[in-house]
């Protein structure tokens, strides 16, 4: 993103764009009910929500409203050079224990027309704690600040586009980061609880002051916030919404965690050591409050349960799903959920336990989920994603009934640049197969039988999913698939394993065996074009616009579909079921499904058995695999048989090897 003059809001393509079609079909969801006013609708809101002491409007907007409609959207008829750009520090508890209430960050931008004519409007909030240490988006934006220290660059292009439209947009530096007080816990109550105070002081229920110290309140704002986010941004966006705080309208979770101890394990296997710790120091970089956080990191180092990989009470206090504070019962925002499917940063288990137990709770749910990795629909999907997100925050927060809640709720890309639109997610359909001595996996009732094999703690994933040593990994494979076949959701695999160790650990891949164009795993399946595109107005210190990115589309031998991996205590027999990260995809006729088992995984996780010798027992006649499809195979040769097997993978096939310690961000 460079520097350019003051521009309108454009939202123009500077190159080619990439449109893909939606075909929404009507359903029975409940819409909001609408208030006619000023020959607008105003849905779910009244008139004196949107007004302050005097009914007036903004130039062009109706009267009593911020916003104009064209089109059925709010149009962009603010001043965004104009518009007034403040700071706060919203006063929070004292999380860090350091005997002063904590003070949170949180820069604003906001119409000038509204706040003149008296107008109130509601609020985009993107809380983060990159905004000066990392950076945000693929371009790497960071907040920049006047010499009087008021806002200039806010990251992103949600500022540039909400604001001209009647929206106020907030960012806020969660506590222990950039220019707040406080530290970082790692989805803990101090990064959570920091960003509630900043929704409730809009919601009129918390303190703030500005630069001077003098009391501000939010005066100019109706109280309704909806917060969006990428990673760990969008983490704090379902963790704030799973407290229940009032004036939380919606939350936009762009590739979030739900539960962080998901996020750093699986079935008691860490995917890094003392991650919590190392994780929050690292984003308190380039922090302007010198705050003493070595009590706060040490504690987290104590009990974040490395040795155990159990699921406590350290643990509770960061899943948004089930804890004792943050917990799925508690959500009362809608929620519109984004994520890629091949994801191997925020893994997909994430999105898809959220998404099923909102909609136990009955939360009102939207879904976007596409075939590349940890990449922002923004990137990728621009103008689709910039209109269907548009149409979301009219609806959710200006409460405009332009229809979008009467929409399927999902959207999945099941092939590149394949959609389909659907009420329900995941698709029906499972099959369960059962693994025979000779490597065939079938869809009959189990046999006798044992299979071995012996670890090794250097093996790749690579060398485990191709025709290399069969010693050190077990292999079964169906016959070929007798048509094209959807497997949506997520496969299990449960197991009776013998392990000779004290500390033994299993990992098990679900696996598409056949020639075929797919988004390739490496670089999260997107390249960065030299195409730009503008959406929002511009300034010459805050553009709106950004360089696209593509699908890295490819022909690969293979695609793992899930992956999943658990811990196993104590030498001998353990029957334990193994919860494979969800995909949504078709695997086209002809292919084979394939199912690999191995101990250590070190392209994954880190290793708990290191021995290259400890033996490995899989008792066939208390095994079996949940696949999620409806799946028919033609009679399979023995799996032994391997013609089929390819030597060795391009590159992209499968993700690279996972780095010691890796940013949700």
């Amino acid at each position: 993103m460079s520097a350019r003059p003051a521009t309108p809001d454009a939202g123009a393509a500077r190159g080619p764009a990439t449109l893909l079609g939606r075909n929404a079909v009507s359903t029975s969801r409940t819409a909001l009910t609408g208030l006619a006013v000023g020959g607008l609708v105003l849905a779910g809101l009244s008139v004196a929500s949107l007004t302050g002491p005097a009914a007036g409007a903004p130039p062009g907007a109706a009267p009593g409203t911020p916003y104009e409609l064209r089109n059925g959207r709010t149009a962009p008829i603010h001043d965004y050079a104009g518009a007034i750009r403040e700071t706060v520090w919203v006063t929070a508890p004292d999380f860090d224990d350091d005997g002063e209430p904590d003070r949170v960050a949180a820069d604003i931008i906001r119409p000038r027309e509204t706040a003149a004519a008296g107008v109130d409007v509601p609020v985009v909030m993107d809380a983060s704690p990159y905004h000066l240490s990392v950076g945000r988006g693929n371009e790497g934006e960071f907040k920049t600040y006047a010499e009087d220290g008021s806002p200039e660059q806010f990251p992103l292009f949600y500022d540039n586009y909400f604001v001209p439209r009647g929206y106020a947009f907030v960012a806020v530096d969660v506590a222990g980061t950039a220019r707040s007080t406080g530290c970082v816990d790692q989805g803990g109550v101090s990064d959570v609880g920091s960003v509630e105070a900043v929704v409730k002081w809009l919601n009129g229920n918390a303190e703030a002051v500005d630069a001077e110290g003098e009391p501000v309140t939010a005066d100019w704002t109706n109280g309704r916030t909806g917060m969006i986010g990428k990673s760990y941004d969008g983490t704090i966006a379902n963790g704030v919404a799973a407290t229940g705080v009032e004036g939380l309208e919606t939350i936009v979770p762009i590739s979030a965690i739900s539960s962080w101890y998901d996020y750093d394990r699986s079935q008691g296997l860490p995917f890094s050591w003392d991650y919590p710790s190392w994780l929050s120091g690292y984003v308190a970089r380039n922090r302007t409050e010198p705050v003493d956080c070595s009590a706060t990191l040490q504690r987290m180092a104590a009990e974040d349960g490395d040795e155990t990989g159990a699921y406590d009470a350290f643990w509770a206090e960061r899943d948004h799903r089930q804890g004792p504070v943050t917990n799925v019962g508690n959500v009362e925002a809608s929620v519109f959920v984004y994520h890629g499917l091949q994801d191997t940063n925020v893994k997909t288990r994430n999105f898809s336990q959220w998404w099923t137990q909102l909609g136990r709770e009955g939360v009102t749910r939207k879904m976007w989920l596409t075939r590349v990795g940890h990449v922002d629909p923004f990137d990728t999907d621009r103008s689709r994603w910039v209109r269907t997100l548009h149409r979301w925050f009219d609806s959710e927060l200006m409460g405009i009934d332009n229809g979008i809640l009467d929409e399927r709720e999902v959207d999945v890309e099941v092939r590149p640049d394949e959609w389909v639109t659907q009420t329900r997610w995941p698709a029906r359909g499972q099959t369960t197969f059962t693994p025979r001595a000779d490597g065939r996996m079938l869809a009959k009732r189990a046999t006798a039988g044992t299979a071995s094999w012996v670890n090794d703690p250097q093996q790749s994933e690579t060398a485990a999913l191709t025709s290399g040593n069969g010693s050190r990994r077990l292999l079964f494979a169906s016959g070929p698939l007798r048509k094209d076949t959807r497997m949506s959701g997520t496969a299990t695999a449960t197991l009776g394993v013998t392990t000779e160790v004290p500390v033994g650990q299993v990992g098990v891949m679900l696996v598409d065996y056949g020639l075929g164009e797919r988004v390739l795993a490496s670089g999260d399946g997107a390249v960065t074009t030299q195409q730009e595109s503008c959406h929002g107005s511009s300034t010459s210190y805050d553009d709106a616009c950004y360089f696209t990115m593509r699908r890295n589309v490819g022909t690969t031998p293979l695609q793992v579909l899930g992956r999943g991996w658990a811990r196993l205590d104590g030498a001998g027999r353990h029957d334990v079921t193994v919860r494979m990260d969800p995909d949504d995809t078709v695997v086209s006729k002809g292919h084979r499904l394939g199912l690999v088992v191995v101990a250590a995984a070190p392209s994954r996780l880190r290793n708990v058995d290191t021995s290259p010798t400890s033996r490995y027992t899989l008792d066939l006649a208390a095994t079996s695999f949940s696949v999620p499809g409806k799946v028919s195979t033609a009679a399979g040769r023995s799996a032994r048989r391997l013609a089929w097997l390819p030597d060795e993978l391009v590159r992209g096939t499968v993700a690279p090897p996972a780095k010691k310690f890796v940013l949700p961000r």
